[in-house]
């Protein structure tokens, strides 16, 4: 026997080689392979390839290693640098595997996805797939589980909307993705390509590109037609849908929601992600920049329809009168998107011309957004002065509101007890700079009321505006929003912002003369879909078809606000209505504060964070991120703590989640706050791991 095959008892062979176990899931095979600690990745790679004497492209092939839950990509280092010795097992696998995505339109789609890339760049490998621009908006999320439901009749369900439709393939990656659900007519590729400077032809009603198609595809039968599915909106066929899909109770289901963000630093194999396995793409952060219809058909549409599904699952709440105008709004897409699915022949330029006219105010913006061009006079800052009735609610007390003169300067409000007394002292000042503005209108009752929360000392206080006139909370509305922001209305925002809110004042309106109909109404409505479930259970003790016929009968009443609007716009307008509701964009956590005993709500949003009450959802206190000098994480104890240019510092715990997660939207949001539209398409991937990965 040579003496390089003598086994020493320590498992080492006598000429210092030792045998390296590895499994191929590819072949099922069980390989060992004789190896020393000086041999580097790739050799081991290229050894193993030549035993398994396989023809095979395994260039997709990496080493896992299973112990320690990482990828040896490094190829160049050796297995000592790795620390890898005889004990260990390495599975030879391929780095890109089948992933059943949900989309926010709560369709499914088989995708071929990194599993050894970060998490921030297979997504963004995933919106170039679905011709989704700013991909650094969205993230994967784990499924969440309703703990009331059976565990085995959540994957039967979630089993009957997996049907295979067919192929849907991506130009360019050479990656196959598979279209899952019920979809009429043929299936449509998704341009693989996007650029915010190419010409954009597309259809006045969907806004989805139409010529670059043939272009991309040739004589392929892909390019006839709609070029992508994924900008059609499709109508909610069953009202059994939502009963079955998971409904968050309470501010602490929203906040468990939140525990299944998956770390963006890290690769989807090191989270336990198996092939196969279902995770949701969303809107992860809520500021969306440059939304232009022109180039983005596909991620206006997402958007809607995560909005839609957040409205309908009670995400997020919203009035009477607001859950009918989005009613209203969704019927009108419903009706349009199926009149756009029946006829896809280009429109005329006056057409195209005309939806470029009506979309020119419709952006939406949030800060770092679209600007208007026009600069103003510079030389002054506007003001508003007017009879505003002010509430400072307390504890123990009846008291109703009270009339003063009120005027707004720079971000200050003073009142006075008259309009003669405005020269003098004020009875009350409040500075907005970092309150929390919240609306509390009623356009049926004409109550126009603006809620502040003024930071001071020892938490917030509370006050509430009473406006008499649409007109006027429009404008004090407007106001208070950039006060908070530390802004004035010498901002050029400031206009926009005041139509943008007249403008959904104007889609609640109702006729003067309702006519509700008591013979049941021949209608293609379907208000058990349109709605949400607490809206319908208003009426329980109704009978199920008067019901049926009063909804419906407000929906229509709301559709003749909206009935002129095109397609895109009806989707523009929804979003934008979406982020006018006051819980638009917080993410909630559950957290124990420095020096509290009980856990409480900690809400992230893309320019502050918020104490909340973890019952009622009342903010206790806000600290702006223009504010923050740092954040950091004591990794030991998983706290966060915030320090603050003028105010004590904030240190918290995170309850149910990683404290990585609430690290990782911090950090998030303030990357999102540096982007400029003078930047080119490419992303500062390092610059979001600075901020996002922290010292782990």
């Amino acid at each position: 026997m040579a003496l390089d095959g003598i086994r020493m008892p320590d498992g080492c062979y006598a000429d210092g080689t030792w045998e390296l176990k590895m499994h191929v899931t590819d072949l099922h095979r069980d390989v060992s392979l004789r190896v020393t600690g000086e041999i580097h990745i790739g050799g081991v790679m290229l050894k193993l390839v030549e035993k398994l004497d396989v023809k095979k492209d395994w260039s997709d092939h990496a080493l896992w290693w299973e112990k320690k839950k990482t990828w040896l990509l490094k190829t160049h280092w050796t297995l000592d640098k790795y620390g890898i010795q005889a004990d260990a097992r390495l599975l030879f696998t391929p780095q890109h595997k089948l992933l059943r995505l949900q989309l926010p339109n709560m369709k499914h789609m088989k995708v071929k996805v990194n599993f050894s890339d970060r998490v921030f760049k297979a997504v963004s490998d995933i919106c170039k797939t679905f011709n989704i621009r700013h991909p650094e908006e969205l993230s994967l999320l784990r499924k969440p589980r309703d703990s009331k439901k059976k565990k085995k009749k959540l994957e039967e369900t979630e089993e009957e909307a997996l049907e295979l439709e067919g192929p849907l393939l991506t130009p360019g990656s050479g990656s196959e993705v598979i279209y899952i659900g019920p979809v009429k007519g043929s299936i449509y590729s998704s341009p693989g390509l996007y650029s915010k400077t190419m010409t954009p032809t597309y259809d006045s009603r969907d806004g989805s590109p139409l010529s670059p198609t043939s272009a991309w595809f040739g004589d392929s039968p892909l390019s006839e037609g709609n070029p992508s599915i994924l900008a059609v909106s499709q109508p909610i066929s069953s009202p059994d849908i939502l009963v079955k899909l998971y409904k968050p109770q309470s501010f602490l289901d929203k906040a468990k929601i939140n525990q299944g963000w998956l770390d963006s630093s890290r690769s989807l194999m090191e989270q336990d992600v198996k092939e196969n396995d279902v995770l949701l793409l969303r809107f992860k952060y809520h500021s969306f920049f440059d939304l232009n219809p022109k180039y983005d058909a596909i991620r206006v549409n997402q958007l809607y329809e995560q909005a839609k599904w957040a409205i309908l699952l009670e995400e997020i709440e919203c009035t009477e009168e607001e859950m009918m105008m989005f009613a209203a709004l969704q019927y009108h897409i419903n009706k349009l998107s199926i009149m756009s699915s029946d006829n896809h022949m280009n429109n005329s330029e006056k057409e195209v011309d005309e939806v470029d006219a009506a979309l020119s105010d419709l952006e939406i913006t949030l800060e770092g957004g679209k600007t208007s061009n026009t600069l103003g006079d510079i030389t002054s800052i506007p003001e508003l002065a007017d009879y505003i009735k002010v509430f400072k609610p307390k504890k123990l007390t009846l008291k109703g509101y009270k009339q003063y003169w009120c005027t707004f300067k720079d971000i200050t409000i003073s009142c006075y007890k008259s309009r003669e007394e405005a020269h003098g002292t004020p009875a009350h000042q409040m500075n907005l700079r970092g309150c929390e503005v919240t609306p509390d209108v009623n356009i049926s009752g004409q109550k126009f009321n603006i809620k502040l929360l003024i930071p001071v000392a020892d938490g917030m206080n509370e006050i509430w505006l009473r406006c008499d006139t649409e007109k006027q909370y429009a404008h004090w509305m407007a106001a208070c929003r950039l006060a908070s922001k530390g802004k004035t209305m010498a901002d050029s925002s400031y206009n926009l912002e005041v139509q943008n809110i007249l403008s959904f004042l104007k889609m609640q309106h109702m006729n003067p003369d309702p006519q509700f109909i008591a013979e049941p109404i021949n209608t293609d409505v379907n208000p058990e879909c349109l709605v949400s479930p607490r809206y319908l259970k208003k009426y329980k003790n109704k009978q199920p078809g008067y019901v049926r016929d009063l909804i419906t009968a407000r929906i229509l009443e709301a559709h003749q606000n909206v009935a002129q609007m095109s397609l895109i716009e009806a989707k523009m307008r929804f979003i934008q209505a979406w982020q006018s509701l006051p819980e638009f964009g917080i993410t909630h956590f559950l957290a124990r504060f420095h020096g509290g005993k009980k856990d409480e709500l900690i809400g992230i949003t893309y320019n502050r964070l918020i104490r909340m009450d973890a019952s009622t959802g009342d903010a206790i206190k806000t600290w702006r991120f223009s504010n923050m000098k740092q954040w950091n994480v004591n990794w030991e104890i998983k706290m966060v703590t915030v320090e603050f240019a003028d105010e004590p510092s904030l240190s918290f715990v995170c309850a149910e989640v990683d404290c990585k997660v609430v690290h990782e939207f911090i950090g998030g949001y303030i990357f999102l706050s540096t982007r400029a539209k003078d930047q080119n398409e490419s992303l500062d991937e390092e610059m979001f791991y600075k901020l996002t990965s922290g010292w782990v």
